[in-house]
């Protein structure tokens, strides 16, 4: 019984693999498998008593994946599971659909056992053994994700005996006479593949320069908000002018040379933001807006391996 429903269930999805999914090219880029022990590990034994999850790993690691990708609540992404047959077929058709309540549980003990991070490693680890390895710089950036800062004027503490359902660890900034509340997404992209490598969250208020993601060895290539502030790396920040020290045409010259190779940094933004939908967040806390800016980053790498699998010769 169960090859038939296969087979039925195939043969559904065949239409749409005729129109292209795109899901179903993501897919091999990366060795899901790897991913099972990690989130095995949250889980004491293999007992009903030491708390095996009731779904696969793979699948559950998966669902966080289409939920970022598609930027879907959690009862958006139960309803669309059980609803889409590209996303059934992503899930490998599973047996049992994970419910909201199970991707929330589960993201919650993500970020409990710091499986999230382990995650994001585990997928650096497997591009750089495709030869994906940073190699002539990195380009660091930031940019908000905001969040819902409930009815509280913007003087008053928050945190976490905040009366409020919204966030309770976002705070407010001002850029270009423009107030943010919520949180910023840091990133460190790959000047070779376009790869998002490293990334940190912090609170909107912090400054872009009090995040230096390079290391050492690395060319790093930062706009005027990152002027004076240390780099582990080579230290490639565009210069600004200074009280009595205008810029001279030689470092106006840097700063182009600079701001054109800083271009394609922009691009995972404007992915996450505008395609994926997760500019702005509704979870409550900087980690759980991190866990969910891991897993931004991390289907903006698997969209952006497809391109670069797409742009190699046949």
């Amino acid at each position: 019984m169960k090859s038939f429903e296969h087979y039925f269930l195939n043969k559904q999805y065949a239409r749409v693999q005729e129109l292209g999914d795109r899901l179903a090219e993501i897919d091999p880029l990366i060795d899901w498998e790897c991913f099972r022990p990690i989130v095995g590990e949250m889980y004491d034994n293999h007992t009903k008593r030491g708390g095996r999850p009731n779904n696969d790993e793979v699948v559950m690691v998966k669902m966080l994946v289409l939920q970022a990708w598609y930027g879907l609540s959690d009862p958006e992404l139960e309803r669309q599971a059980n609803d889409r047959i590209s996303f059934q077929k992503f899930l490998g058709f599973p047996e049992r659909i994970p419910d909201r309540s199970t991707v929330w549980a589960f993201r919650e003990r993500l970020i409990d056992h710091g499986k999230d991070e382990k995650i994001w490693e585990e997928l650096q680890r497997q591009i750089d053994t495709k030869g994906l390895k940073v190699k002539e710089g990195v380009i660091q950036d930031a940019t908000f994700i905001t969040a819902d800062p409930g009815h509280q004027r913007v003087n008053e503490p928050r945190g976490p005996e905040a009366k409020t359902r919204r966030n309770k660890d976002g705070e407010w900034t001002k850029k270009h006479a423009k107030s943010y509340f919520g949180h910023k997404l840091h990133t460190l992209t790959d000047m070779n593949y376009g790869l998002i490598r490293r990334l940190e969250t912090t609170t909107a208020e912090i400054h872009d320069s009090q995040v230096d993601l390079s290391q050492p060895g690395e060319v790093a290539y930062r706009d005027r908000g990152y002027f004076g502030a240390p780099c582990k790396g080579y230290n490639a920040t565009m210069d600004r002018s200074v009280r009595g020290h205008p810029i001279t045409k030689k470092q106006k010259n840097r700063n182009k040379r600079i701001s054109s190779k800083r271009a394609p940094g922009e691009r995972p933004y404007a992915v996450i933001k505008n395609i994926f939908k997760s500019g702005h967040q509704l979870v409550t806390t900087t980690l759980r807006t991190h866990t969910k800016n891991i897993f931004s980053c991390f289907s903006y790498n698997l969209l952006q391996l497809n391109t670069l699998q797409k742009k190699q010769p046949t």
